[in-house]
């Protein structure tokens, strides 16, 4: 697929979100217009791999007869293999191609809308129970329950609200998303799109579900130094499941994907999203819980991982926690008004002997007193795990305009002798709502970490002796100076010209005199 085919397809889908704006927030149309998608990813994977086992008996899928004994008997076949392969099952009757031509009667003629919302609503429903008792239970259920078919928010009526949901079902039947093509991931490219244009929109609650794209290259790109294959890799705020893909992307292959969310619809749209990007249902195993307060991977360490965390988001700091495994090495708790360094402690539990962590934190983190200023000396001065601070520019993220910074740990860190800072602040370019990083500026960055190198006004290694001589006080400012050198000022040339306009003011003092003498009034001086 080309360029501006894809770009093509990103605009018809954002067309047909399009047909939801105006009854909704963004972030409630989101909820539909994606889970429509996924309902139409799962129908043609499902006829796909249906057609591929009838293949032989010279039928397809939807030339079952479900009624008839002998039709019933290979949907229960195909049922078997299905939840298997799949995780899941779709009847002929409950593909997606079929309710979208049942919406819109006269063959889809447009226009013409046959009642489907039950209907709709029971398929929905069905694909989660079919799974019931199976391995991937867990990961379809209770998938669709942001999709409330029966919402006044579709319309006052149910005629009306079946009138708009057949008209989405028929743009989209129209789309075809290349699911045959293995090596092109079409769907998952444009559903990234759609929940990246649906953040943009989103304001302050985009921050809750979407990490810009840029900045998930840089922390994917920083945690796969040296990789070629990852065992797994983790997020703890998961969010869409975004930048756990992203990371996918640098390598060859990750074996499985591990992530927490506390949003519930944020947690079903990382599901939706990893099986989407055809990401096996063994593969994935994203729970929904409070990272901090109920941790739900406890037991295990992965290769790597990734995080953008709420800012200086609230925790409970329970004393109790000072017998937890994650923070009780290090003496003290984050502060209850500020969990940054909670999840910092968080990620380094999991963290792999042989991992890279990249975590995005506000900038006061690198400088804050008090518990963090302990937390970061016991980091740096006892575990030495603190292997680089990257400063990004201001106003990158949705909803906050705060400036950020990026700290990546290692435990077995290849120079143990000095941190790399980097001041990335000044190099961006403006769009109309924030800024965003150029493709330039991550290459640059990601350049200067992968060869630790040192570059006047962007980027220093610095000695374990002069963070702790600063006392772990780690300002990018203290350690790089992005100030610019002033041109040397030439005093004698500077004398001269004063007295060169000293002659001429003189000299225009002497005219003005005559004149005045001239029309015979007082001189000005």
């Amino acid at each position: 697929m080309s360029e501006d085919q894809k770009k093509q397809l990103e605009q018809q889908l954002w067309n047909i979100a399009n047909t939801l704006r105006g009854k909704m927030d963004a972030d409630e149309f989101r909820d539909y217009i994606l889970g429509f998608i996924f309902y139409k990813y799962l129908a043609e994977k499902m006829e796909m791999y249906a057609n591929s086992i009838l293949k032989q008996d010279k039928i397809t899928y939807k030339e079952i007869d479900e009624g008839s004994k002998n039709g019933k008997a290979m949907l229960e076949a195909i049922k078997e293999e299905s939840l298997e392969k799949l995780g899941y099952f779709l009847k002929p009757s409950e593909l997606f191609s079929e309710i979208a031509k049942r919406g819109n009667g006269n063959g889809g003629k447009e226009g013409v809308s046959n009642f489907i919302l039950e209907d709709l609503q029971k398929i929905l429903i069905n694909i989660q129970n079919s799974t019931m008792g199976t391995d991937s239970e867990e990961d379809f259920d209770h998938l669709f329950e942001d999709m409330d078919l029966n919402s006044t928010k579709l319309g006052k009526t149910p005629e009306a609200r079946n009138e708009v949901i057949a008209k989405v079902l028929a743009h989209l039947s129209k789309i075809d998303f290349k699911l045959e093509q293995t090596e092109l991931d079409v769907l998952g490219d444009a559903y990234e799109y759609l929940i990246g244009q649906f953040a943009s929109g989103a304001g302050k609650k985009a921050g809750e579900f979407y990490t810009p794209q840029q900045v998930s290259m840089v922390l994917a790109k920083l945690v796969t130094t040296g990789k070629k294959k990852l065992k797994s890799v983790y997020d703890p705020t998961c969010g869409s499941g975004s930048l756990l893909l992203r990371v996918a992307r640098e390598v060859e292959e990750v074996s499985n994907f591990y992530g927490q969310e506390l949003n519930r619809t944020t947690y079903n749209l990382a599901r939706m999203n990893m099986i989407l990007h055809d990401v096996h249902y063994r593969r994935f195993d994203i729970k929904q819980e409070d990272t901090l307060e109920h941790p739900q991977h406890l037991d295990m360490q992965f290769e790597a991982i990734v995080a953008n965390p709420p800012f200086s988001a609230k925790w409970s700091a329970n004393p109790l926690f000072t017998s937890d495994d994650r923070f009780s090495q290090y003496g003290k708790l984050a502060p209850k008004s500020k969990a940054d360094y909670a999840f910092v402690q968080h990620m380094i539990h999991h963290l792999a002997e042989n991992g890279i962590m990249a975590i995005v934190l506000p900038h006061g983190a690198l400088f804050r007193g008090g518990a963090e200023q302990h937390i970061r000396r016991y980091l740096i001065e006892d575990r030495n795990y603190l292997d680089a601070v990257i400063g990004l520019p201001a106003n990158i993220f949705y909803g906050t305009s705060i400036p950020t910074c990026i700290m990546v740990f290692k435990k077995c860190r290849e120079y143990p002798e000095d941190v790399l800072f980097i001041d990335a602040s000044q190099y961006f370019d403006r769009a109309t709502n924030q800024n965003y990083l150029r493709d330039s500026d991550i290459d640059k960055i990601i350049k200067a970490y992968r060869n630790r190198s040192d570059e006047e006004r962007y980027s220093r290694k610095v000695g374990l002796k002069e963070l702790a001589e600063n006392e772990y006080n780690l300002n990018i400012s203290r350690y790089i100076d992005t100030s610019e050198e002033e041109e040397p000022i030439d005093i004698s040339a500077i004398s001269k010209q004063l007295k060169s306009l000293e002659k001429d003011i003189n000299k225009t003092d002497e005219e003005l005199r005559a004149y005045c003498k001239e029309l015979n009034i007082d001189t000005p001086f």
